[in-house]
């Protein structure tokens, strides 16, 4: 292997200079027959001009260093994923095919595979066009899919695949993961695009490392759009299954290769995830590929978007902190703003963790208490409310949430005062995912904000993450020892029985118990009976009575459905887990609150229906 070509390429990463053109190009001399490059890059959702100048970056530098082939991914010229703007903007699809053919007319000696959007009739396809000698020379391509945010592996469509003849070489190229079917082929190319899940690199390996006696490229998009993210890592396997080459996961890279000479290089992945076939509170196997995934989520949502700054509520708790960790290593620490917003709750503890955490983290950090504007906005309330009893009397709740809510309100409009003052700024939502699934989160509050980062990361997953964090950062030790020790509260309300600040394991249940609830319930589909029959890992430590088991699913259910409707107006957050309450893959209806989760016999139903 030389290694000189792979230094003399991540030089060219850091740097563009062209003056390393010929270097490259003298060290690729022995390898230029078969030369193959994957260009592995992030592109921007309908921004064809932008695009446009990174794909001709890549493949002028290609010409000028002798690569016979660049393969670029799924969508690279117009971005993933295009939704409904195809199908409501006729023009961005020809505007694409536009780009493609000014492309096109600048290729020279070197072939170029390049995914983009074409329409033939009413209907608009992903594409992939073979670009030589100045012309579009071949075509594949595949309807559009119907859903936009995770894609099963195993999954192949038909009639996606067809042979490119490049240079004496027959390539078995393939827009799904269909590619058993290559008989005859030299090479199999497989670019279609894959998000970035839990455990999703072993369904990848498990597919591409099947002996097919024909080696096979994957080449993967980089980079988040909303909800989604990609982790590039696209690799060679060569005939006998075995990992060849591998890009580097979430950046952006060109790397040239020659399988039959073994030019390759493999840079590392993430801790590779271990398969679970039951819930366990270990996560450190995916907190590495959790962080660059919400990084990454974060760091395109804002520059994809024009943004540049972040607020958010600082509150000394565990969701504020490993938000405010996140922000800060995605945006930079001179643009995320921490704001203290203590109530007449709020305790001593709580305050002074924030402020420590800023200080760690050398974040912007100012306070501002609530406690009189919510007593204003309380006192003119009251009077409001014993007007309109008067005439809704018997529907007046005897014990409401009405000032809990108030202290959340009052917070996310500072937030967003401070966003609508200053540009390029939105606040955040720090809710966790397991919070989400009970509702236990106040709409226009705490869920209020322009992004989610944590959204999709469990409450027991997220304090490990604060342990990987201290221990991995550059900076390590940032958050506070006590906000990872300290059990969980909204601090919004009193515990009549304890005087305290109501915890969220109070109102809730242990997040142990709750969080392998959610786990069974995404991954193993198991359903109330179920749960009550099986044994979990809370239960092996703790005495947990058949009462409380029923009580505690029972709330889990019952909460989990009246929280539709918060979920449905929530921000756009980073995926991370296999599945998740996102709106866009759970889509249950708001009005569903009298689906019964128990399964009944005929008897009880006949019963019911009777009653």
């Amino acid at each position: 292997m030389n290694t000189e070509i792979f230094e003399l390429l991540e030089q060219y990463e850091k740097t563009k200079a062209r003056e390393l053109d010929e270097k490259i190009k003298t060290a690729l001399s022995p390898y230029r027959s078969g030369s193959v490059a994957l260009a592995q890059i992030n592109s921007v959702i309908g921004d064809f001009k932008y695009n446009a100048k990174k794909i001709l970056d890549y493949v002028n530098f290609a010409q000028n260093t002798g690569v016979e082939l660049v393969i670029f991914p799924e969508y690279a010229l117009c971005g993933y994923p295009i939704s409904d703007l195809a199908e409501k903007h006729p023009q961005i699809v020809s505007e694409c095919e536009k780009y493609l053919n000014v492309i096109a007319r600048k290729i020279k000696d070197t072939s170029v595979i390049l995914g983009y959007i074409k329409r033939e009739g009413e209907e608009v396809f992903s594409a992939l066009a073979l670009l030589q000698n100045g012309k579009i020379k071949d075509v594949l391509k595949k309807p559009l899919p119907s859903t936009y945010c995770d894609f099963n592996v195993c999954s192949c469509a038909e009639n996606s695949s067809k042979i490119f003849e490049i240079n004496n070489t027959k390539y078995f190229v393939s827009l799904s993961h269909n590619i058993k079917n290559s008989l005859g082929a030299d090479i199999i190319i497989d670019c279609a695009i894959t998000p970035t899940r839990t455990e999703k690199e072993k369904e990848l390996k498990k597919l591409f490392s099947s002996k097919l006696n024909t080696p096979l490229i994957f080449v993967n998009q980089v980079g988040a759009v909303d909800n989604i993210s990609f982790e590039g890592a696209s690799r060679i396997y060569d005939e006998n299954g075995r990992l060849f080459s591998r890009l580097k996961a979430f950046e952006e890279q060109f790397l040239i290769v020659n399988i039959e000479k073994k030019l390759g290089k493999i840079y590392p992945l993430y801790t590779e995830q271990t398969k679970k076939t039951s819930f366990s509170l270990d996560y450190e196997d995916d907190l590495e590929r959790t962080y660059k995934t919400i990084l990454q989520g974060i760091k395109d949502y804002f520059r994809k978007n024009g943004l540049e700054r972040a607020v958010l509520g600082l509150s000394g708790g565990l969701d504020s902190t490993v938000s405010a960790v996140l922000l800060t290593d995605a945006l930079g620490k001179e643009n995320v703003t921490g704001i203290s917003m203590p109530s007449a709750i709020t305790s001593k503890e709580s305050k002074f963790d924030g402020e420590i955490l800023a200080k760690n983290l050398g974040i912007n950090y100012f306070e501002l208490p609530i406690k009189n504007i919510v007593q204003t906005i309380s006192t003119d309330f009251s009077s409001l409310f014993d007007n309109i009893e008067k005439n809704w009397g018997d529907f007046r709740y005897t014990q409401s949430y009405t000032m809990d809510n108030i202290q959340a309100r009052t917070r996310a409009t500072i937030l967003w005062g401070i966003s609508n003052e200053f540009g390029s700024c939105i606040p955040i939502a720090t809710s966790d995912k397991s919070e989400l699934y009970m509702g236990y989160a106040t709409i226009n509050g705490d869920m209020s904000g322009g992004f989610a980062p944590i959204a999709d990361v469990t409450k027991t997953k997220l304090f490990a993450l604060a342990k990987w964090l201290n221990k991995n950062r550059e900076q390590k030790n940032s958050i506070p020892e006590s906000v990872i020790n300290k059990r969980p509260s909204a601090e919004l309300a009193i515990n009549p029985e304890t005087n305290k600040a109501l915890l969220a394991e109070e109102a809730l249940m242990p997040y142990e118990f709750l969080d392998e609830i959610i786990w069974r319930f995404e991954n193993k589909k198991e359903n109330f009976e179920d749960m009550m029959a099986s044994e979990f890992i809370y239960e092996k430590e703790h005495k947990v009575s058949r009462e409380q088991k029923t009580i505690w699913l029972e709330r889990f259910y019952s909460r989990m459905t009246k929280a539709a409707y918060k979920l449905s107006i929530f921000p756009p957050t980073v995926l991370v887990n296999s599945y998740s309450i996102n709106k866009n893959e759970y889509r249950q209806p708001i009005c569903s609150s009298r689906v019964n989760y128990k399964q009944l016999s005929e008897e009880e139903i006949e019963e019911k229906i009777n009653n």
